[in-house]
């Protein structure tokens, strides 16, 4: 590969400007450029096409990726495209935001043998992108338009993708959300210097196109109650995602200038979208001259050092309870976000926020690592009498994400819950213990990979289908 090459792969996403480095981001185009036009067939040809597909195997869609790394190294694009898009209903977004370092390209038979992985996620951007640039991307024709309708409660990857694979079937799809615009977390929550917001827009504008109705700004159990929707729908579908921070108790944790990392990436994404936010705007939210301390480990710690950096913070710490070699994110976003300035506070746990109305500093415990746990990681535990300061005017919590009191939430004390608060379903059929009501997505597997929300998306649609088939048939008896 030729050095520019080399550092396109070590790149992995577009990075910003490095300290006293004037135009990263021209930087990174011009790679990009170079690899679209010369190295995305000789990319793909690298793919040994072995007897064991572990790149497929490790794939959470079950990808074809050998077969469609073999079509685009033979220019083949159209047919690469399509075949991508068989199974997966986002590749332009898998394509940006996998982690495939710790999925199909970690598990890359060139890569386990030393010589460097295929750049899948390269080449599944590529394929994507120019099959929108094309016209190859149409919108949803349903041959035969059923009168069965779905009720969809989340406008995220799980409920984009069960919409899309129910409307291709000719049901009458209905998605509501809680927000003003579509797409969940892939538009408020992940960065756009990861995915750019047209991606999602385009995606959801054309499930429109295809005849699915989007129902903005609703919030069930206030603007109507989960009964309500399940007679005025034939089957429910709850995929909302889980919002709910982990908190963290600590002395100091009312402080003023402590946030969950979702209001924090929210309203930089808002921001980024053209929309006024007031607290972005007066300072409140925003990172630029800054010192800003994040605690957490994994993509969403990740994602606010990372936009903390574009924010022109004066600088940028993260503080981990475990080492580097444990750390829950991806290690090619561990090692963008070092490259980028990022410095990482590695074995370090927060005792005490300090401050009079808001955050000035934080004490620290140093941490050891001890005997495995039941998980069988080693267990942090705090060293005697090691603890330190570290300024802070901004502190973001990134400690994962929990499922909202739903039962509360939408009025129905009879849906069942797991002792997690996630939706308890029938594993076989996703359906809830309320006939007719599903659910799919994070808010039954927790938080998890946007993958997983789309392949649950999927399957959860084939159970709805045969529900429905089902329901049609007694009613045609009877009739």
């Amino acid at each position: 590969m030729s050095d520019k090459m080399l550092k396109f792969v070590n790149i992995g996403q577009q990075n910003p400007p490095k300290r006293g480095v004037s135009n990263r981001k021209e930087d990174f185009n011009e790679i990009y450029k170079e690899f679209i036009q010369e190295k995305a067939s000789e990319q793909a040809s690298r793919c040994s096409q072995c007897g064991v597909p572990f790149c497929q195997v490790h794939c959470p869609l079950s990808n074809n990726i050998p077969d469609w790394l073999k079509l685009t190294a033979e220019g083949r694009l159209k047919e690469a495209y399509e075949l991508a898009q068989s199974t997966n209903n986002m590749p332009e977004v898998c394509g940006r935001i996998c982690p495939q370092d710790r999925l199909c390209e970690g598990n890359c038979v060139i890569e386990q043998s030393g010589h460097g992985t295929v750049t899948i996620g390269s080449v599944e951007k590529y394929i994507t992108d120019t099959a929108w640039k094309e016209g190859w991307v149409k919108p949803i024709e349903v041959r035969c338009e059923k009168s069965q309708s779905v009720g969809i409660i989340g406008a995220g990857p799980a409920g984009l993708a069960a919409g899309e694979q129910l409307r291709k079937l000719g049901y009458q799809i209905t998605i509501y959300d809680r927000y003003d615009r579509s797409g969940g977390l892939l538009i408020y929550g992940i960065p756009n210097f990861k995915l750019e917001k047209f991606a999602v827009e385009r995606r959801t504008k054309l499930l429109e196109e295809g005849g699915i109705k989007f129902v903005q700004n609703f919030e069930v159990g206030k603007d109507a109650t989960l009964d309500q929707l399940r007679k005025k729908h034939d089957a429910i579908l709850v995929a909302t995602g889980v919002y709910k921070a982990r908190e963290i108790d600590l002395p100091g944790k009312d402080l003023a200038n402590i946030f969950p990392a979702m209001d924090f990436l929210t309203a930089s994404n808002k921001k980024g979208l053209g929309d006024k936010v007031e607290l972005f705007d007066n300072g409140t939210l925003n990172a630029e001259g800054k010192d800003i301390v994040v605690i957490g480990g994994g993509d969403t710690a990740m994602d606010c050092v990372r936009t903390s950096i574009r924010q022109n913070a004066k600088s940028v710490k993260c503080l981990y309870r475990r080492d580097k070699e444990n750390m829950p994110g991806s290690a090619r976003e561990v090692g963008n976000a070092e490259e980028e300035g990022v410095e990482f506070v590695w074995l370090s746990s927060p005792k005490e926020f300090i401050g009079k109305n808001k955050v000035e500093s934080l004490v620290v415990d140093r941490i050891k690592l001890g005997e495995p746990d039941d998980s069988g990681r080693r267990k942090p535990e705090i060293e005697d009498n090691s603890e330190f300061n570290i300024k802070a005017d901004i502190v973001i919590k990134a400690l994962g994400f929990n499922p909202e009191n739903l039962p509360k939430l939408f009025n129905a004390n009879d849906l069942q819950v797991t002792k997690w608060g996630t939706l308890k379903v029938d594993f076989h059929t996703m359906e809830s213990n309320l006939s007719g009501v599903f659910a799919a997505g994070d808010i039954v597997r927790g938080a998890s990979l946007v993958v997983w929300a789309i392949r649950d998306g999927r399957d959860v649609a084939a159970s709805i289908r045969k529900f429905l088939e089902q329901k049609e048939l007694k009613t045609s008896k009877v009739a």
